[in-house]
């Protein structure tokens, strides 16, 4: 897919079939996430695989979806339910603000993710207490978000904001309509 193609279709999605994602692709998400650039290259991130079913369960449900829709609407239903999620963790013995790698590596994953059809949720929402437990992190690292992956079950497509108005919502097809302000919105040339 061209580069373009592939930033502007890779979008959110939060209804997954349930299809377990291929080993190779897996590996692929996790190259991308090597290859991000970091911060004086000190590399402080490391990634927690969750496939088995009984562990993405616990993970799901330590989560939070789509905080613009009421009572947790965008939440996956049964059946639709991410097959893998992957757990962004920063090293703090080697760098205690990891932000901006953290943000580069996720957008190589959910890229890589996405150029073999494998949609993804980035979730920040969520029970980072249970879940650095259930991670077994030690004392020197910290959740940063987890991602969901699938293939996604819906469609998901960018339109030009209307009147600032930023908020996702779904069409009458139940499919995930994001609003992007234009860009002689957010760009100032000098």
């Amino acid at each position: 897919m061209e580069i373009m193609e592939l930033l502007k279709s890779r979008r959110t999605y939060r209804r997954f079939e349930q299809k377990p994602v291929e080993d190779n692709i897996v590996n692929d998400i996790l190259t991308a996430a090597r290859y991000a650039s970091s911060a004086a290259n000190r590399q402080p991130l490391s990634y927690i695989v969750v496939r088995s079913p009984e562990i993405v369960k616990q993970v799901f449900d330590c989560t939070k979806w789509a905080g613009y829709f009421p009572d947790d609407s965008g939440r996956p239903k049964s059946g639709e339910e991410p097959v893998l999620f992957i757990g962004i963790v920063e090293n703090l013995s080697i760098n205690r603000n990891a932000d901006t790698d953290a943000g580069l590596a996720i957008s190589n994953m959910t890229l890589a993710a996405w150029s073999h059809g494998v949609g993804s949720c980035i979730i920040g929402a969520c029970d980072r207490t249970k879940l650095s437990g259930l991670f077994h992190l030690t004392e020197d690292q910290k959740l940063h978000t987890v991602v969901a992956f699938g293939y996604p079950a819906h469609t998901s497509r960018i339109e030009d904001a209307e009147n600032n108005e930023i908020r996702y919502h779904l069409d009458p097809n139940g499919n995930y309509v994001v609003p992007k302000r234009r860009i002689e919105d957010v760009v100032c040339f000098l």
